[in-house]
This record gives C-alpha cells, structure tokens and sequence, in this order.
C-alpha cells in the first residue's frame, strides 16, 4: 500500500521526468517515531541506528522522537554533529582509526563503545576523559551468530579482563557499562526481550564483581527489531517489547537494591539511587516503512517460458533485496493505456549486466504495461546507502521528501 501522497509524488515525478527515484512520506515517518517512543517511554533510551539511513532530512525528521543517535565511523558522528550539534551521541565499530578517536574528542561524543584492549589502550594513551561502555561477545543462548560468539565484534570474558586491568590506571575514563549487540533482525518481540534478560542476567552481575565502582550502571542492547519484507503490514510489537523491558528494569534494580540490603554495594548511588538504564539502537525498524523507490516499466519480455519486466534502475539503486535475499514488496500504480498489457506471473528486474539484478521474483501482476510506475515499499532503510552506485554509470535517482497531505 502506498500512501496516497507518495502515489501523487510518484506521478508528479514521472511526468517531470526524475525516475527513478526515491520518495519519502515523512508524516508517515514522525507518526511511526512517535508511537515507538511512546511505547518505549520509561523503560529505554532510543538512540537511532544512523547506518540504517544518514539522510539529513530523516535525521531532523526523527530527533523529536528519540533520545540520541548511535553512529558507526567519523563521516556519521562528523554529519550527525553538523545537523544536530546537541544531540548525545554513542560512536559504535570496530576498527576505530587514531583520527575517529580524535573526532570523538573534537566533536564530543555521549558515549564510545570500545571494541577490544587495543581500542581501549590507544585511547588511555591520548590522556583525553571520555566516556565509555565496553562492547561485550558473550556467548549466550538467542545470540545471533552473525553478531555474536563466532564474530569481530566486541570482546570475550578474556578481553574484558584485560580491559579491566587497563582501566584501573586510567581514571580520567568512566565506564558506565556494557554494550551488547548480540542479534539481527528479529520480528519476535518475546524472544528480543528474553535475549535482553539473559543479557541482562550476564552482564550486571559481571560489572559488580569486576568494576564495583561503576555506579550507575548502563546496558545498551544493541538493535536487531526487524523488518518482516514479506509481510510489508506487520510491524515489530513496540509495546510488548517496551513492557518486558520495563519489567527487566524493575527485577535489575531490585536485585541492586537487594545487594545493598546484603552489604555487597554501600556508599553514594547504591540501591535506590542506582537506576540500571537500559537502551537500544532501532534502525530498519524506525525508518524502512516510510521510504518508497519508484521507476518505470521499459519493457516487457517473455524468454524461455518466463516473463520478465524491466524496469529503469535496479539493485544499484536498491541493493536491499539482493543483500537479504528477498523480495521487495511492490506496487503497481498504473499509468499506461496503450500497448500489450500482462496479467500473470513477471520477475521484475533492473538494467545490470548481471543476473543478479531482481529486485522481486515471480510477482502476480494484472494489467502490466511498458511505462506504469512500479513503487517498491519498504525502501526507507539500508538501501540507496547501501547500493553499489557507480556500477554501470547509469543515472542515480532523485530524492523527494512529501511533508504534507
């Protein structure tokens, strides 16, 4: 479905001549903003995933709704410092270069989430405060491989020890807790919130016994809320996930106040005045539902029993499909009245040079003509950024934001 605004979009920049090209329906989008950070009220922090979409208007579209941005290198800290000068920021990757780590001091940073003791050493050795949570590879039951145990990212109770130890000639930087990003889109909000719990379960525990002096202790989830492209009307259960969440927060803070009670925690901050905050970094699932990519039908072909539409563009323009292996939802919105018209089964495809280039398989089209308009949903997140653009120089698309009826 797409909005009736976005359709008028698509059909004004056809006429002009601008396709392909993608339109965003940022109405669309504050409203989806503004009911996740009402279901997330009091129970975690929304920093939004800027890898997902750097687009400097969904940036300014989404601050309203959410409590900071997390960024992934210094090209993403340096865009979001440009735009949006006060807005906290926590500075993700690995990898991070001597430059990024001076960034991070020049532009500020609300928190830098270290990825191993090398990380960390190179940024004792500046001498300059920061801020920090360390990002931690626990192996736990629910993890996702890809972000988890059997990957670059974070580190492994042997990591964190050696940080430990470097921490403790360090004092000019404060940890404030873990970091754990231990998924990858997930749809089932039941099971994000047990992995948070088991997360949960592992690092608090280990903060007390290695770190007792971190005094307000913070455990940022990483994201992972999916997006569910082959059902383009679902949509991650917010406030189910909000619920368990503020439910974790409760059982944390009571086991710290329980803790007090037992003598293991004492002085200023204890119990009561040791909120255990929780936050999280939604990406696709904030901004994918409100961005379309729209082209026109070149042409119309049947070639060893199979018909194939081509469409101006492909998965230079829109690479989402091809990286996950999916089909893009799609529209038609009719445009043409004259020539042969297909009502049947299409695989709609670009202009690459490689048969790689689908962007959906074996569609069920009525009424197909050279020149309708086809809008693919669900392209608000990591597609035009994520695109091999250069390949083939053929034309990039036009960018349009509707902001109104």
């Amino acid at each position: 479905m797409v909005a009736e605004s976005v359709r008028v979009r698509a059909v004004q920049v056809a006429a002009g001549g601008d396709l392909p090209a993608y339109v965003y329906d940022l109405p669309g989008l504050r409203a989806h903003a503004g009911a996740v950070q009402a279901a997330m009220a009091g129970s975690a922090q929304v920093f939004y995933a800027v890898k997902a979409n750097p687009a400097a208007e969904i940036l300014r579209t989404l601050w309203p709704f959410v409590d900071g941005f997390e960024v992934a290198s210094g090209g993403e800290l340096a865009l979001v410092r440009e735009l949006l000068p006060d807005a906290p920021v926590a500075f993700s990757g690995p990898g991070k270069t001597d430059a990024e780590l001076a960034l991070t001091r020049e532009l500020g940073v609300h928190r830098l989430h270290v990825e191993s003791p090398g990380e960390l050493a190179r940024l004792i050795a500046t001498g300059a405060r920061q801020d920090i949570l360390l990002r931690a590879n626990p192996d736990l039951p629910g993890a996702d491989i890809r972000q988890a145990a059997d990957s670059p990212f974070g580190m492994d109770p042997d990591g964190l020890a050696t940080c430990v130890r470097l921490l403790r000639d360090a004092p000019w930087i404060t940890l404030h807790g873990i970091h754990a990003h231990l998924t990858w889109d997930r749809h089932d909000a039941p099971a994000m919130a047990e992995l948070a719990r088991r997360v949960a379960a592992w690092a608090l525990p280990w903060l007390r016994e290695h770190l007792p002096a971190v005094t307000e202790p913070e455990l940022d989830l990483g994201g992972g809320m999916g997006v569910d492209y082959g059902a383009p009307h679902t949509r991650f259960d917010w406030p189910a996930y909000s619920a368990a969440l503020s439910s974790l927060g409760s059982e944390l803070e009571s086991d710290l106040e329980s803790d007090l009670e037992s003598g293991l925690e004492s002085g200023p901050g204890s119990g009561r005045d040791r909120p255990v905050r929780l936050r999280i970094e939604p990406g696709r699932s904030l901004t994918a539902y409100d961005g379309w990519y729209v082209t026109d039908v070149l042409d119309v072909k049947r070639t060893h029993g199979r018909h194939y539409a081509v469409l101006r563009g492909g998965t230079h323009h829109l690479r989402t499909p091809v990286a996950r292996g999916h089909d893009q939802p799609f529209t038609v919105i009719h445009r043409a009245s004259a020539g042969p018209a297909l009502t049947g089964t299409v695989t709609l495809v670009g202009q690459l040079c490689t048969p790689r280039d689908v962007l959906h398989r074996d569609a069920e089209v009525t009424g197909l003509r050279v020149g309708d308009l086809v809008a693919f949903g669900l392209a608000g997140a990591y597609a035009w950024n994520l695109s091999h653009h250069d390949f083939l120089l053929h034309p990039k698309p036009s960018f349009h934001y509707v902001d109104g009826p």
